[in-house]
């Protein structure tokens, strides 16, 4: 038989368990820092019926799809939690409690270029809170808030989370009579922070079709950057020119005044004009965050308020607010830049116990034992000699090896190793328990190093 070369698809991200179980941490902060406002679980289908997912797509979307025929149907894989949220919204619409708040964390798929940091397979993780009809400003400024605690939650301090309102922007084009291109004008000013001002300026006028004293004044729109209370004084003198812009920088304050009642220092946010968000469907506050001494990173979480999610499957209004991480991403390149905190423990087991007698019946008992006191543990069942179970300890990096012979067996106590510190005591399953839980020191060991 031919061996066939194992290998893993480009932009398809495979992880040692080491690796593995840093990913895993994140998620469980993810899953209690969302579960702790009120979001509820939801996991939807991988594959879905194609015409269910292109309802909102075409063009790019249509062509980074992953789409196949199964017999009579044309189906294909999710590329992103949102269109999934807008059918099972509208299918479930009347079992539902509104405002409905929903997390989800799971795959998505585009087939992409794959390139580094950019993945054909990737984890999102997202909140969104769904309105029947209406939905308080209250939410724009709660979701950002979730953001802060989540990446407080990480171990990281230096980041900010960048908020605008695509009504202040419609408000302002509208003013400046470029209503018919104001989607085309954001798409191109949201790509500032990559191409510079300078080729920014030219595309608003080659592309967009904008006379140079009105993509002059555009710039110099965009270019307010004080503090939050600067910024917002440079607004209101705009204010009173189109109704509008006047809504989108009343809800603008009050975003931002509720950030600060629900905790966010303000050094963690920032008003910034240049957030506009490529996407159509935002139509009020929008955000992105960004690592402050990481800019190359680009944005680790981004999202806004949408005012009709599911109208193409629905007539009954039904807007939001949300927010996605690209988890994978965000892990590659924290990883790539030595971010991940190594001291964070990797070990598929808190502790690993080893017989050092044939008969396994009392091995068994001390490691269930044990687990029934909460640890993880993993009995090693192999009849190797006791330098290549302390190999395999070291190898797999498990804080504590448990030791049992026939002298502990006879005394009902098991010798426990510190495996960092090589200290070594003799102590009653019970004892173990308490010892190994008491080195363990994980709500202190934060997921992210700054730098």
């Amino acid at each position: 038989m031919d061996i066939i070369k194992p290998r893993t698809l480009s932009g398809f991200m495979e992880l040692l368990p080491g690796k593995q179980i840093q990913f895993e941490r994140m998620v469980s902060i993810l899953r209690d820092t969302y579960s702790s406002y009120g979001f509820a679980p939801l996991d939807t289908p991988v594959i879905e019926d194609a015409q269910i997912l292109l309802a909102k797509g075409g063009g790019e979307t249509e062509k980074q799809i992953y789409r196949f025929q199964k017999g009579d149907s044309d189906l294909a894989l999710r590329f992103d939690l949102t269109v999934p949220l807008a059918k099972y919204v509208a299918l479930h619409c009347n079992d539902l409690a509104f405002p409905f708040r929903r997390f989800q964390i799971s795959k998505v798929y585009r087939g992409e270029r794959a390139q580094r940091g950019r993945f054909r397979e990737f984890y999102q993780a997202d909140i969104d809170i769904i309105g029947d009809g209406k939905l308080d400003i209250l939410n724009e400024a709660e979701i950002p808030a979730i953001i802060y605690k989540v990446f407080r939650g990480f171990g990281l301090e230096r980041f900010q989370i960048r908020v605008n309102n695509r009504k202040i922007l419609n408000g302002f084009y509208a003013m400046l009579n470029l209503s018919d291109k104001s989607g085309e004008i954001m798409r191109t000013v949201d790509k500032l922070d990559k191409i510079g001002q300078e080729k920014t300026m030219m595309l608003l006028m080659d592309d967009c079709g904008i006379a140079k004293e009105q993509a002059t004044q555009i710039m110099d729109f965009i270019a307010i950057n004080g503090n939050n209370k600067y910024n917002l004084l440079r607004l209101q003198e705009y204010a009173g020119r189109n109704e509008i812009f006047d809504q989108g920088l009343a809800e603008l304050k009050t975003v931002c005044d509720n950030l600060a009642a629900f905790g966010v220092p303000e050094e963690n946010f920032a008003i910034d004009l240049t957030i506009a968000r490529g996407l159509d469907y935002y139509t009020g506050t929008v955000y992105e965050t960004t690592l402050l001494d990481h800019p190359e990173i680009g944005s680790v979480c981004s999202g806004g308020r949408y005012d009709n999610l599911a109208g193409y499957y629905i007539e009954k209004q039904l807007p939001g607010v949300g927010i996605s991480i690209g988890l994978t991403r965000l892990f590659y390149v924290l990883d790539e830049q030595g971010l991940l905190n190594p001291a964070l423990p990797t070990a598929p087991a808190d502790a690993l116990v080893l017989p050092m007698t044939a008969e396994p019946g009392p091995a068994i008992a001390l490691a269930e034992a044990l687990r029934s006191n909460g640890l993880k543990v993993q009995l090693y069942g192999e009849q190797k000699k006791f330098k290549q179970k302390m190999a395999y300890a070291n190898k797999l990096g498990v804080p504590y090896a448990v030791l049992l012979g026939e002298d502990e067996i006879a005394e009902g106590k098991c010798s426990v190793k510190n495996m960092v510190t090589g200290e070594q005591v003799k102590l009653t399953p019970a004892e173990a328990a308490a010892h190994i839980k008491a080195g363990l020191d994980l709500g202190n060991v934060p997921i992210i190093l700054e730098k």
